[in-house]
């Protein structure tokens, strides 16, 4: 299979994604799909593409069997076919889902990042899922070179190819006695955990809710 363009490798991201997380509207249409592919959250690069940049992306993928057209309905709608395409399990598929969307990531943010797409048991689940990816011939994913600052390396898929190398994503801060250190948590990890906060603090309040719901039931105060 030749190597995809950024667009064909968002456009494939978008639809892995829309199938688990808005089952009710796909697969997805057109304009749906360029509303995913520009979102301004989840997304690394943030991206401005058209109708017609995507209409081209989705030829390019549809003539390597990566992408069907659904019939039926007066709008023309799109589903993926990543797994059987690419002949990788759905676990893979999501791990790639969450490069192609959001730029490489440590095993860690995959794992939180891919929690919608594929629940991984723990961390250890995810890296064997990426060595198998990186074992293929040829290779769908990468182990980088840990960059300067960083604790862990990061993973990046090869569907578009050999990535850039990455940045290095050092932040300093001055000490008490003027000296500067580097941050132990990347931004990524970061932006991993407060996802993480937010759905734990939402799955407790339906839980608050539904121990009230009882306790009105039983009568209970």
């Amino acid at each position: 299979m030749r190597l995809l363009t950024p667009l064909e490798a968002r456009v494939l991201g978008v639809l892995v994604e829309k199938q688990a997380t808005v089952p009710d509207t796909y697969p997805l249409s057109l304009n749906a799909l360029v509303v995913g592919c520009n979102q301004k959250t989840a997304r690394d690069p943030v991206i401005e593409a058209s109708d017609a940049d995507a209409a081209t992306a989705l030829d390019g993928l549809k003539a390597l069997a990566l992408v069907f057209e659904s019939s039926g309905g007066r709008v023309v709608r799109y589903e993926h076919n990543m797994a059987r395409a690419l002949q990788v399990p759905g676990a893979a598929v999501a791990l790639l889902a969450a490069l192609m969307l959001r730029g490489p990531q440590t095993a860690a943010e995959l794992r939180l990042n891919c929690e919608r797409l594929h629940r991984f048991a723990d961390i250890s689940s995810v890296e064997g899922f990426l060595d198998e990816l990186a074992a293929r011939t040829p290779p769908y994913a990468l182990r980088l070179a840990r960059a300067a600052g960083e604790r862990e390396a990061r993973w990046a898929h090869l569907l578009c190819g050999e990535p850039a190398a990455p940045a290095s994503r050092t932040a300093h801060a001055g000490s008490a006695g003027g000296a500067s250190t580097t941050a132990d948590v990347s931004a990524g990890e970061l932006a991993a955990l407060k996802n993480e906060q937010t759905r734990l603090a939402a799955e407790l309040d339906e839980l608050k809710s539904l121990v009230q719901r009882l306790a009105r039931e039983l009568g209970v105060t």
